[in-house]
C-alpha cells in the first residue's frame, strides 16, 4: 500500500478509537533522529533549488505548504499549523516532531530534515516518503514551507 493510501485508514482509526488514541509527547524533542553513523552524510545533503532553507523564495515555500498539506500528507500527523497536533498522529508514541519548536529547528541542518523525509525516522511513526509520496525535490520545498514555522513565530 503506497503510503498516501494509509492517512484515511489512520484517520478513521482515530476516530473509533477517540480519547484513548492520544499520542504521547515526545520526551527529547532536540535528540537527533539520523543515526548517529549516518549523521555526517546526512548533514552534506543539499538541494540546489536554495541555499539555505530559512531563506528559500516564496515560490518554493508557497510549492512546499501545497505538498505538506496534500500529497505529502505531512498535516495528517504535524498538523496544518505544524504543531505535532494532526488527526493521525494522535495515535502515535511518541508523538509526532513539533515542527514550530525553533530550538529543534536550530539544531537540525537542512540535510537531516532530508534524510528523515527519505528515510523514516527510527523509533517513532515517521516513515519515509521519497520516493513515493515525494520525490526527492518536492522534499526540499517541503523542508523550506517547515522551516517557515519559526519565522511564523514558533516558540
Amino acid at each position: 500500500m503506497r503510503t498516501a493510501q494509509w492517512a484515511p485508514i489512520m484517520a478513521a482509526t482515530i476516530l473509533l478509537l477517540g480519547e484513548s488514541a492520544l499520542a504521547a509527547p515526545e520526551k527529547d524533542p532536540l535528540k537527533p533522529r539520523v543515526p548517529a553513523d549516518q549523521m555526517a552524510e546526512a548533514k552534506k545533503l543539499s538541494t540546489p533549488l536554495y541555499q539555505d532553507a530559512r531563506r528559500a523564495p516564496a515560490k518554493i515555500v508557497e510549492e512546499g505548504k501545497a505538498l505538506y498539506e496534500g500529497k505529502g500528507t505531512c498535516f495528517n500527523c504535524h498538523g496544518k499549523s505544524g504543531k505535532g497536533d494532526g488527526v493521525a498522529g494522535a495515535m502515535l508514541n511518541p508523538g509526532p516532531r513539533d515542527l514550530t519548536n525553533c530550538q529543534f529547528q536550530n539544531a537540525r541542518s537542512d540535510g537531516e530534515l532530508f534524510w528523515i523525509i527519505k528515510n523514516g525516522s527510527p523509533g517513532s511513526g515517521m516513515i519515509s516518503l521519497v520516493p513515493g509520496a515525494l520525490t526527492e525535490e518536492e522534499a526540499w520545498k517541503v523542508i523550506a514551507y517547515v522551516r517557515s514555522f519559526c519565522a511564523k513565530g514558533g516558540k
